[in-house]
């Protein structure tokens, strides 16, 4: 019968740590917040084990000092005075010679010094105290232990076996956490290195040209880069809109935040409301997650929309309302979204002609042409042509392991051409001329433009002016023509006319007044 009853026992006692051991592993990998999961195991063992009190402490290599680093059943006032040397006391035993410990009664053991002041008067406390090392990798990292109340007829040995198993548990936990830590702060060291190298790269000083317009440039965007001030970026593809874009961003007070580009006339029509304001699950055919947009990505820093003047007058009505509320929702969302953000906009296309033919609104026009920036023409600076050369050879030379130079006289060429694709076109010229060429020197002979030179239609622009003079009145007069009928058809409301051709009143007050339209 004592048998049997000893069998019963011990196989509770062997579910009981199965259970615990479970119990403990499960937490330990839910999460890698390691002061919660550790929290959370100590409330285990307390359920358990009977545990009145427990703690872990660790080691801090800086100051050799055992501190609690979480516990059971102590005050943070104690928790705060559990602090010990290597060496000292029982817990400083453990960590020096990496072994456990067991005093069965604490008020018999003068080596206990009860620190944390939590056991009252440790001589009638009938306490016991088990210390065990945790440890990675052989190395006695800190140490686990737990009071239980004192009993003559209790062994330790299972308890202590069991501890062992959860310290090694609780050492496998901590050494995942600091391999997360450690590639953690590696990747915070490399943003806040790799947001210093852009802040430096877009440095105004780094820009390339000297040109009087692009020292106005330049001087816009010192003036601008200190406000919050939407900024709208004019001229030529090629001209260098994104690079003073992200020169206004990295040299304003918000370098540290992101800097999010769209190139609205790369997305599809179709996409680009997703792409900017994100969606949620189901919000469309193929949507199976929710997706964070554009704008949301950029809170708190700014947003670079090239190519705004391509975007449809649909899209322009929901962009127009994030320009003046800084409010959205996502597709298929209910849900407004806030965000801090600053607009930089940019565009080739003449937007008051887009305007006045009723293919940009006016209303986002306004929002978006606060401080506008011309870029100018590489035409029109050709100051700086021999400055970027210099600096497209060496960077191109470099990375092709090349030592091509250009004579004066080829210099000279180069500056003569009108470059219609601007400085994109010129740093594509120069590394072609670098990957292709066979020799170091290259004479103005071994310059090869392109025969369709800007200067060429500039030349024979006096054959073309009446054939297009001829071109734009025919337009003018379809639209006439069109106004004239819309407007009978509405009984010469025109309200009702400018919705029905799909602009506003205001920009047909204009058409009737540049038309001579009679509306009487």
């Amino acid at each position: 019968m004592a048998k049997n009853i000893n069998a019963i026992d011990e196989l509770n006692r062997k579910i009981l740590e199965l259970t615990t051991l479970y119990e403990i592993t499960k937490k330990l990998g839910s999460s890698l917040n390691l002061e919660s999961i550790l929290n959370s195991t100590m409330d285990i063992l307390a359920n358990k084990m009977g545990m009145k009190r427990g703690t872990l402490t660790v080691l801090d290599r800086e100051t050799k000092e055992l501190k609690i680093e979480v516990a059971h059943g102590l005050t943070m006032e104690e928790k705060e005075r559990g602090r010990y040397k290597i060496g000292e006391g029982i817990t400083g035993k453990v960590l020096e010679t990496g072994e456990p410990l067991i005093i069965p009664d604490i008020g018999k053991e003068p080596k206990f010094l009860n620190k944390t002041k939590s056991r009252g008067d440790i001589k009638k406390s009938n306490i016991s105290f088990i210390c065990v090392p945790v440890k990675v990798h052989n190395d006695v990292v800190g140490a686990l232990s737990v009071d239980k109340l004192f009993s003559e007829n209790v062994s330790f040995e299972e308890d202590v076996r069991l501890l062992t198993i959860i310290a090694s548990v609780i050492g496998q936990a901590v050494k995942i956490n600091q391999i997360v830590e450690k590639e953690r702060q590696e990747l915070i060291d490399e943003n806040i290195y790799l947001k210093q190298e852009l802040k430096t790269k877009y440095r105004l000083k780094n820009v390339i040209g000297n040109s009087e317009k692009m020292l106005a440039v330049y001087d816009a965007v010192e003036r601008v880069s200190k406000s919050n001030a939407t900024v709208l970026l004019r001229g030529e593809s090629g001209t260098g809109k994104e690079l003073i874009a992200r020169a206004v961003h990295y040299n304003s007070p918000r370098a540290d935040q992101p800097f999010i580009k769209v190139n609205c006339g790369a997305i599809p029509e179709t996409l680009l409301e997703s792409e900017l304001f994100g969606h949620e699950k189901g919000a469309f055919t193929g949507a199976i997650q929710p997706r964070i947009g554009r704008f949301e990505l950029a809170d708190k820093g700014a947003i670079f929309l090239d190519e705004i003047g391509d975007i449809s007058l649909q899209m322009q009505v929901k962009l127009l309302r994030v320009l003046q509320e800084r409010k959205f929702e996502r597709l298929g969302g209910a849900k407004t979204i806030s965000v801090n953000i600053r607009i930089i906009a940019a565009t080739n296309r003449n937007l008051e002609k887009a305007v006045e033919a009723g293919a940009f609104r006016e209303d986002l026009y306004y929002r978006l042409n606060v401080v506008p920036i011309f870029m100018p023409s590489l035409r029109e600076r050709r100051d700086d042509i021999p400055l970027l050369i210099d600096y497209f050879l060496k960077r191109l030379n470099r990375e092709n392991n090349k030592k091509i130079k250009l004579s004066p006289a080829a210099i000279t060429k180069l500056i003569e051409y009108n470059w219609p694709g601007n400085v994109r076109e010129l740093e594509n010229y120069i590394e072609r001329i670098v990957i292709m060429s066979s020799k170091n020197l290259l004479q103005p002979e071994d310059i090869s433009l392109p025969r369709t030179d800007v200067s060429t239609s500039i030349k024979t622009s006096g054959m073309t002016a009446s054939a297009d003079s001829s071109l734009i009145k025919t337009v003018e007069e379809m639209e006439r023509q069109k106004i004239t009928e819309v407007l009978k058809i509405c009984g010469g409301v025109q309200a009702r006319a400018a919705k029905t051709l799909g602009i506003t009143p205001r920009q047909l007050g204009y058409k009737l007044k540049k038309y001579n339209i009679d509306i009487t």
